[in-house]
């Protein structure tokens, strides 16, 4: 029975889940901006406390590996490859955008085969991180960084109902609900809780990362903005 313990701070959200055999059995998770730092590891010790487990029963570490925020996955991976080392135990890393659209299935509850999942995480201005997949997680577009406008995902809308979510749909909303098809989960979608059973595969499959070279998927350069403290350049 592996115990897997999946971290998720690639967005706004900070959540850490801890799975065993692929079922949660502890959730916690923060949407204030820029507590990353300050609760994962709270949220992590409350975890194996009321869990009733030590680090040392932990099998592997599961973190989402973007895309999303540079420093939300700076603090997520570093945190994730730190347990690791010190656990002698696996990484296993996790496409942002994949488990986000599991969070969508979830909700939408669609069954229809033509049915696409856009999940979105904003990226600034009208750019958004974005990929298209079926409800068998199969990729219909790849991950890529995308400028929304009126024409966008235009050759996938005929016959396809398409879900949107994220903070990224919710930005581009008024230009995407144009199209008949469009259909937008205004619930949140980020959550570890949803790293659950694709963990738990990829663990049972052994598909693990070289924790001393993985970084994460940032998709495009971090370009810093400019401080607003005197001295600093």
């Amino acid at each position: 029975m592996a115990t897997i313990l999946c971290i998720e701070t690639a967005t706004p959200v900070c959540s850490i889940a801890l799975v065993q055999n692929g079922i949660v059995i502890y959730l916690e998770e923060t949407s204030i901006l820029q507590s990353h730092a300050s609760s994962l590891m709270e949220f992590i010790n409350r975890a194996l406390h009321s869990a009733g487990i030590s680090l040392k029963t932990i099998d592997a570490v599961a973190v989402s590996k973007g895309p999303g925020s540079y420093t939300g996955l700076r603090i997520g991976v570093s945190t994730a490859k730190g347990f690791c080392y010190a656990l002698d135990v696996p990484l296993l890393g996790l496409g942002t955008l994949r488990c986000m659209a599991i969070g969508m299935m979830k909700i939408s509850k669609q069954d229809e085969i033509s049915a696409l999942y856009c999940p979105m995480i904003d990226a600034r201005r009208m750019e958004v991180y974005t990929a298209l997949y079926d409800i068998r997680l199969n990729e219909v577009t790849p991950v890529s960084a995308k400028i929304i406008d009126e024409s966008s995902i235009p050759e996938v809308f005929s016959g396809n109902i398409i879900y949107f979510a994220g903070d990224g749909a919710a930005k581009c909303r008024s230009l995407l609900q144009v199209h008949l098809n469009a259909r937008f989960i205004d619930l949140e979608v980020v959550s570890a809780s949803n790293m659950a059973m694709i963990s738990s595969d990829a663990y049972e499959n052994g598909l693990f990362e070289n924790v001393a070279y993985f970084e994460p998927y940032y998709l495009k350069d971090f370009i810093p903005g400019k401080s607003n403290v005197k001295g600093l350049h």
